[in-house]
């Protein structure tokens, strides 16, 4: 297989909001050796959901641990009569959080570039040699026409989100963390952002706290741009919430940069808490929805919420299909819908094997 191709930033490149039309989407799939070993039957079942839901409107493409991972996988999606449209390659990784160590989209005048940030286990609490190997080594697989840039600069996919129009917004408690940047200066990692994602403004938000969370308050399961004006933030009415106090300061600090006059915000309320087996709160958040070509898949979770964050989802996106996946066996790690996903952008992915 041909190197990895390795690039310098291209002057104009900036990264792509999630709703712009996308190649594919990448997903990892749980293997014997990540956390998922003692519940790969219920996590399989919800990853054959989310595969059948994106595969009605893009292509699919699933890491697999080794070949005879590879073989399972192809397996498990012969037996459920998953449609065509998803490509199996092996790769392996720690665990299945692409979002946080796969490959991001810029783009520049329709050309499509690749950046890999460094990956370290969300600030060094878990292993992840594997997953920070996991994005040139999908580079080698001859799959993508786009570049691939790899950055010295730690950061994670779920942790940022942009307008589309020059605005990244991300959390002071992941980005500041010392287990990422030891040595952190807001004003540099600032400057980094800018230089490496081509924005013009970075919105740091300080209530980012929710209870059970593991990344230190990534974004993308708090507020989440819905198109240049418009976004959409985890709420909590329930003053006996344990959240309940940090969310309402984070919508504070929202709609101070945000006006609710001149950006249309919608509240995702929080489903009733979910503990795990030891009475240990799980994030479960109706934010961490993912965006696809036409559609919008959000978690559901089991409760009378879940109809409430696909009405309100369907405010914003009044053009996309609005579909639920039960994402109960994804929360008991601490992730949810787009946590497991990444999107490819328009032009990353070769449309033929001679290009």
């Amino acid at each position: 297989m041909p190197p990895s191709p390795r690039v310098s930033r291209l002057r104009g490149h900036a990264l792509e909001p999630e709703w712009a039309r996308q190649d594919a989407v990448l997903l990892t799939w749980p293997h014997p050796r990540s956390d998922w070993a003692d519940q790969l039957e219920a996590i399989e079942t919800t990853y054959l959901h989310l595969t059948r839901a994106i595969c009605a409107h893009e292509p699919v493409i699933i890491l697999c641990y080794d070949a005879e991972h590879r073989g399972h996988v192809a397996g498990q999606l012969a037996a459920a009569d998953i449609p065509p449209g998803v490509r199996l390659v092996e790769i392996p990784t720690n665990d299945t959080w692409i979002r946080d160590y796969g490959p991001l989209s810029l783009a520049s005048g329709g050309q499509a570039l690749l950046a890999k940030f460094t990956f370290n286990g969300w600030g060094g609490k878990y292993e992840a040699d594997l997953d920070d190997a996991a994005a040139g080594r999908l580079a080698r697989q001859d799959l993508f026409r786009a570049p691939l840039r790899e950055i010295d600069f730690v950061l994670e996919g779920g942790s940022i989100d942009t307008d589309g129009a020059g605005t990244l917004i991300t959390s002071r408690q992941c980005l500041l963390h010392p287990g990422r940047h030891p040595d952190a200066d807001k004003g540099l990692i600032e400057q980094r952002l800018k230089h490496e994602l081509g924005m013009k403004r970075v919105v740091w938000f300080s209530h980012t706290r929710l209870a059970g969370d593991d990344t230190d308050g990534h974004i993308d399961m708090l507020v989440r741009f819905c198109g240049p004006r418009s976004l959409a933030l985890a709420t909590c009415e329930d003053p006996g919430d344990t959240n309940y106090a940090e969310l309402a300061a984070l919508r504070a600090e929202v709609e101070a940069v945000f006006p609710p006059d001149t950006y249309r915000h919608v509240h995702l309320p929080l489903p009733a808490a979910i503990c795990d087996e030891a009475g240990r709160p799980l994030p479960a958040s109706y934010a961490n929805f993912l965006i696809i070509n036409d559609a919008v898949i959000v978690p559901q979770y089991g409760d009378p919420a879940d109809a409430t964050a696909r009405r309100r989802l369907k405010q914003v996106f009044p053009s996309r299909s609005i579909l639920g996946v039960d994402a109960r066996p994804l929360i008991t790690q601490s992730g949810s819908i787009h946590c497991a996903t990444l999107q490819l952008g328009r032009g990353v992915l070769k449309t033929n094997p001679d290009e």
